[in-house]
């Protein structure tokens, strides 16, 4: 026994945590079950269990309803915070489930997963009436019309451009008109170039050039409308004055 009491070993724990769960129990307005008599029978025991379920559910109630009003309200408004947050994220969930459903079915059209509409049904073969172009005659009358429409405007542009003047287009000539000899009189030769007439022909200037041994070539100017007078007629006609003329070239030749 001497050893036993230096030993630190506690005896009565099982007392102790009795009181200890009947002191809680009392704080909390409940009535813990007595310890049952190992001599009570089994329907006693059973009876005692059921009491003590029943003052457990008693104690739970009495905590619910010891809440003061603030704290009711607190927390009634936490759950209709989580009530109307829980609305909000089922919303947000029902949107997405719809945005990724409609990209779904894009994303299936744009690659062709989708198959193809049917083609509409080709219509019934019409009557023999149908074959006639009930407007051919409009679109003949537009052709016409488009016709005239350009005509009138070809015409119009012709007038208009048969009022301006007319540009004539002339040439200045320089021609070498080379004697015989140096005993040529080059004023007989001068007047019988220029006694030449044509339409759109107009003498000019002249000049006697030497080209040695004493012979002098005669320079003369004439300017000749295009369309009316021959460069090359013009010079076989001074050629013609053979008792003076050598022969003729053309020395120089500007369009004006």
């Amino acid at each position: 026994m001497s050893a036993l009491a230096m030993e630190s070993f506690w005896f009565n724990k099982s007392a102790c945590d009795d009181a200890e769960r009947a002191y809680y129990e009392k704080l909390s307005g409940c009535q813990g079950p007595s310890v049952v008599p190992p001599q009570l029978g089994l329907s006693e025991q059973i009876a005692r269990a059921r009491d003590h379920i029943k003052n457990s559910l008693q104690c739970v109630d009495t905590l619910v309803t010891g809440l003061s009003s603030a704290e009711e309200m607190a927390l009634v408004k936490k759950l209709n915070a989580l009530e109307t947050e829980n609305k909000q994220l089922k919303k947000v969930t029902d949107d997405l489930k719809a945005l990724v459903l409609s990209l779904e079915a894009r994303v299936g059209s744009l690659e062709g997963g989708k198959p193809a509409a049917k083609a509409a049904p080709a219509p019934a073969a019409a009557d023999d009436d149908d074959d006639v172009d009930l407007f051919g005659s409009d679109e003949e009358e537009d052709d016409a019309e488009k016709a005239r429409i350009t005509e009138e405007r070809l015409k119009a542009y012709h007038e208009k451009k048969s009022k301006k003047p007319q540009v004539i287009a002339k040439t200045s000539v320089l021609f070498d008109v080379k004697p015989w000899d140096d005993e040529t009189d080059h004023n007989e030769m001068i007047k019988a170039c220029k006694s030449i007439e044509m339409d759109g022909l107009v003498w000019g200037a002249n000049k006697l050039v030497p080209i040695g041994y004493g012979i002098k070539k005669l320079q003369i100017m004439c300017t000749v409308e295009d369309a009316k007078v021959s460069i090359e007629e013009l010079g076989e006609k001074i050629e013609a004055f053979e008792d003076f003329v050598q022969s003729v070239d053309v020395a120089a030749m500007n369009k004006i």
